[in-house]
């Protein structure tokens, strides 16, 4: 026979979830959550690794300028990218304020060598105090 001090603690542990069943049911929950966090987070890797061999990557690295006289500087810079993939690169000269006072755009042939070097002269309105690479994109 239950006693009625036992029969009142049964019923509270079923009504606040402390049941024997509300336990099974809190651990399956845990497995089915954590399964789930799981499978996107190696979604997650999967798709960032497949993201990172996608597109042609492109750099780019100023190496030197030269301010040949008051309307010209010569940039050279280093070009890495896919090959056989063509490119453009935005090559610009700056005053001593910083204000762009000569700009060119390049287009960078496609060839067999990933790494190549450039040098560019650039026509500018005024002296120049340094020239250097705006920005490069593929074609």
């Amino acid at each position: 026979m239950v006693s009625n001090t036992q029969q009142d603690t049964s019923v509270l542990e079923e009504r606040y979830g402390r049941s024997p069943h509300a336990k099974v049911r809190q651990r399956r929950l845990g497995w089915i959550v954590g399964g789930a966090f799981a499978l996107v987070f190696c979604a997650w890797v999967v798709w960032a690794a497949l993201d990172m061999v996608g597109p042609a990557a492109l750099e780019v690295r100023d190496t030197a300028h030269v301010v040949v006289d008051e309307r010209t500087v010569t940039v050279t810079f280093e070009l890495s990218v896919a090959t056989g993939t063509p490119s453009y690169c935005a090559v610009q000269a700056l005053n001593d304020t910083f204000a762009v006072v000569g700009w060119k755009v390049v287009e960078i042939p496609p060839s067999g060598q990933r790494t190549r070097t450039f040098t560019e002269t650039v026509r500018t309105t005024e002296l120049a105090s340094t020239g250097l690479i705006y920005r490069c994109w593929l074609a």
